[in-house]
């Protein structure tokens, strides 16, 4: 194989933990490449226009380097895009957009990388793979009739389709409650309906908790409680009563609506990880790895970030902010020194300062 198509490591996906992990080999003056199916962040470009993250600034900054957002308020989609963008050309980063990785062999003496162009395969040699694909891969699917029709939707891509029309939202956290407000006050006519008795509001932003309860309570924004769907056809929703969250219980409600957005949440693609021979755990498929060095059951390939929760199934214990220590363990492990710098400051919700950067 030709020399260009070595890399010491190969990172595969260039979200926010595959580029701090770029960063912070880059600093150390390791060979590597940055390998994305599409575009640099993409899975932002699936939210909403001026979708805010729930998280503070300070926890979804990458390497140390500091977020600055004028209203100190949560980022929107667009400006964290521009973020990385400002930091792969910051760093001159060694990206390949548009080359997704097809599969990841293990070889001897290290791995040879699968990927596909528009000009055709092509592959690597990598002496180390760092695995950072992330948990939005795709919708969770209810894989009910219907739900795949023109007029049904899993992503959330603003209020003004729905103006003057009837949205019902199935779902019962952020993304839902979210989605429920912006409609409701662009004009929307819309129903919520929840598989439990009540929202649990502890698992709801405050901000988002105290509007909804408002809504709900004045009966602006209708509340079908205790349903599923179980078919959804061009005029109408079918859902069933349901007293325990999960097992219909006979009663069947028919409710009229022109749109439906399933807000039933994201899953991670962990075909990659099969296919290279990672054991993958219980009903989330988490993969086996080590929590000293994220290295998994597979000798020199690592994982970090999201994807270390496999499909977060029941619910999400992995984020950008609880995830940076996943690059201190890998780099470390690959290249005997900790990357200074990483994480955001000040520490909160597990984030990593630099003293404990400087420690390890």
């Amino acid at each position: 194989m030709s020399e260009q198509n070595y890399t010491h490591v190969a990172i595969i996906g260039a979200g926010p933990l595959g580029i701090e992990t770029a960063i912070a080999l880059e600093r150390q003056g390791v060979d590597y490449t940055l390998f994305e199916a599409t575009q640099v962040g993409s899975e932002f470009l699936k939210w909403a226009p001026e979708t805010r993250f729930f998280s503070t600034p300070e926890h979804v900054a990458l390497a140390g380097i500091p977020f600055q957002a004028l209203d100190q308020q949560g980022v929107t989609g667009e400006a964290y895009l521009a973020y990385l963008r400002m930091l792969v050309e910051m760093y001159d980063l060694n990206v390949h957009v548009y080359e997704p990785v097809t599969q990841i062999v293990r070889e001897h003496d290290g791995f040879t990388v699968h990927t596909k162009l528009r000009t055709g395969p092509t592959s690597y040699r990598a002496d180390h793979v760092i695995l950072s694909t992330g948990g939005m891969a795709g919708p969770r699917l209810l894989h009910i009739p219907g739900e795949d029709l023109p007029h049904v939707t899993h992503y959330f891509k603003g209020p003004h389709p729905y103006f003057r029309t009837r949205l019902l939202i199935v779902g019962g956290k952020n993304s839902a409650m979210e989605a429920a407000l912006r409609c409701w006050r662009a004009g929307v006519d819309v129903t919520l309906s929840y598989r439990r008795p009540e929202l649990n509001f502890e698992r709801i932003k405050p901000h988002l908790s105290m509007d909804i309860g408002d809504r709900l309570r004045k009966g602006e924004i209708k509340f079908l409680n205790s349903t599923l769907p179980v078919e959804i056809t061009p005029t109408h929703t079918i859902l069933a009563s349901t007293q325990d969250g999960v097992n219909p219980n006979g009663q069947i409600i028919r409710h009229e609506t022109d749109f439906v957005y399933l807000a039933t949440g994201f899953t991670a693609d962990m075909s990659l990880f099969e296919k290279a021979g990672v054991n993958l755990l219980g009903e989330e498929q988490a993969p086996q790895f080590n929590p000293d060095t994220m290295e998994t059951n597979v000798p020199n390939l690592y994982v970090v970030g999201t994807a270390a929760g496999g499909t977060q199934l029941h619910r999400f214990k992995l984020f950008i902010s609880t995830t940076h220590d996943h690059v201190i363990k890998a780099v470390k492990a690959i290249t005997g020194k900790a990357p200074k710098r990483v994480g955001t400051v000040p520490k909160r919700n597990n984030a990593v300062t630099y003293e404990e950067v400087k420690a390890n």
